[in-house]
């Protein structure tokens, strides 16, 4: 199981664009806000572990 940590690049109504902090890739994810924590907001950091988001 990966252990990362995203940053929030852009909210989009019901998702979310994630940006890897490892830089392992350019490229955004895009995420359910219903799998996120409900506090985040644009530039928020995440850490993903266990399948899990939760705020750093």
């Amino acid at each position: 199981m990966p252990i990362c940590d995203y940053e929030v690049v852009m909210i989009d109504g019901d998702y979310a664009h994630l940006r890897r902090l490892d830089g392992e890739s350019a490229e955004t994810k895009l995420v359910a806000r219903a799998l996120l924590p409900s506090e985040i907001s644009e530039g928020c950091i995440l850490h993903y572990e266990m399948l899990e988001y939760t705020m750093k």
